[in-house]
């Protein structure tokens, strides 16, 4: 049996371990909130996501466009080299983005190159839950977006996938 993780009892070095990965490649935010003073609150996973999302949400547009610039394209480049990080490659592991025929990865392809273009942040979805067609379908929708909603829309996604990632962790 596992010992129940309390993020308020954790040591900064444990605490980073444990959830410096929630925000992909944003460390930052984990440290933020360790530094501002660890709460009972922060012990439940809509607590801890709650005031995660509060320093996503209060940083500068640039600080927030480099959170979505951390995160990778779907079954792109680093997914084929194996250089995601362990949580993205169990996220589209799940969503079967690891198993796709040469036209799926074609169409995968063709619309991270399409969205990188347009909006100049990869797309981003939390793909838990979802199945490859799934994934095309929104990504052939949001591709065609205006800029300014679809950096919120991205940003609301980076919010879900932290959610999933502490719920995981705590669960």
């Amino acid at each position: 049996m596992t010992k129940k993780i309390t993020p308020s009892e954790l040591t900064q070095t444990e605490f980073l371990a444990i959830f410096g990965g929630v925000f992909e490649k944003s460390l930052w935010i984990a440290e933020a909130l360790f530094q501002s003073g660890m709460m009972d609150a922060y012990n439940s996973a809509d607590g801890l996501h709650n005031a995660m999302v509060g320093i996503f949400k209060g940083s500068s547009h640039e600080r927030r466009l480099n959170v979505l610039l951390g995160h990778p394209d779907l079954a792109g480049k680093l997914a084929q080299r194996g250089e995601l990080t362990p949580e993205s490659t169990t996220e589209q592991k799940s969503a079967g983005l690891d198993q796709l025929n040469p036209e799926e990865f074609r169409q995968f392809q063709k619309l991270n190159t399409a969205y990188m273009d347009k909006h100049g942040f990869p797309f981003i979805i939390a793909v838990k839950g979802l199945t490859k067609s799934e994934i095309l379908k929104q990504f052939k929708i949001r591709v065609n977006n205006s800029n300014s909603a679809e950096f919120d829309e991205a940003c609301m996604q980076v919010e879900k996938i932290a959610k999933l990632r502490i719920a995981e962790i705590l669960d």
